[in-house]
């Protein structure tokens, strides 16, 4: 039987996030770093240096329990984010980021940076070779989001900008454009002007109202495959004999309007047919 072997990515070393997951299914999201303690529910303080140069994956046991070292996912990295505001969950991001095709080399601009949920997210997705420009119209919120990437180590894909509502963007010829403001309707013209031709757009909000009245604004300056979606998701407890759905769900977080800019002029609404007269004659 062959000895098993961890490669360098495999063990843990000094600036890592470490997901420290209980079997009583408590979590704790920890930065790696020498001298810290990490404050855990079943025992003393751990001492954090000792996980340098341990395996993922490896168990450890303390005082009133076990725990096991785990490289945190982009799950977990959002669920556990930092924040000042609320959060975009993971089963959005997913469908944002398959229907807004991105991918590795993708240009994205991202309005309304907030905590940095999503920008984390958009960051993986486009990696190595894409980037992410995040706006705000606040200078001292998206501190957090500063926090929250560089713990992901996605720093390098992400630039950080200030921007005020209906500003030009400063980017051009961008593949999506995701806005997660309260009126984004306002922002219909410069995200058309910064989209390429087939670029795809995203915009998130909580109500009917608002992406009622975005979805119309995209019709109106010539947007195509204009799209809502909800996704509700539910835990379901797998166990032997006595399986069933958990109490408690992820309900309602965001609608998700997608649409897509055609390249070129927008398209002209043809006329809405007018009604015959009693002493019209019929065609003929």
């Amino acid at each position: 039987m062959e000895k098993e072997t961890c490669s360098a990515d495999t063990l843990i070393k000094e600036g890592d996030a470490v997901l420290l997951w209980f079997e009583d299914e408590r979590s704790y999201l920890i930065e790696v770093a020498g001298g810290k303690r990490a404050s855990i529910h079943c025992g003393r303080p751990l001492l954090v240096d000792d996980w340098i140069g341990q395996p993922f994956g490896k168990k450890i046991v303390c005082e009133h329990g076990a725990g096991y070292l785990l490289k945190p996912t982009m799950e977990d990295l959002m669920m556990k984010a930092s924040r000042e505001s609320g959060i975009i969950y993971p089963k959005d991001a997913a469908l944002l980021i398959m229907k807004a095709g991105l991918a590795s080399g993708s240009r994205v601009i991202e309005v309304g940076t907030g905590s940095g949920s999503l920008t984390m997210a958009l960051a993986q997705a486009v990696a190595p070779d894409g980037h992410v420009y995040t706006y705000d119209r606040r200078t001292d919120l998206p501190k957090n989001a500063y926090k929250n990437v560089a713990r992901a180590g996605l720093s390098g894909f992400v630039t950080f900008k200030q921007r005020q509502a209906m500003e030009p963007f400063e980017e051009n010829g961008v593949d999506a454009v995701i806005l997660d403001i309260p009126q984004p309707w306002d922002e219909v013209d410069q995200v058309k002007r910064a989209l390429r031709g087939g670029g795809r757009l995203v915009s998130l909000n909580p109500t009917f109202n608002q992406i009622e009245k975005m979805a119309e604004a995209l019709r109106a300056k010539g947007f195509i495959l204009v799209e809502s979606r909800e996704l509700l998701e539910r835990e379901i407890l797998a166990r032997g004999g006595k399986t069933r759905p958990v109490q408690r769900m992820i309900g309602h977080t965001e609608f998700m309007l997608f649409a897509v800019c055609p390249l070129g002029e927008p398209f002209e609404t043809p006329p809405a047919e007018m009604p015959r007269q009693p002493s019209d004659p019929l065609p003929g």
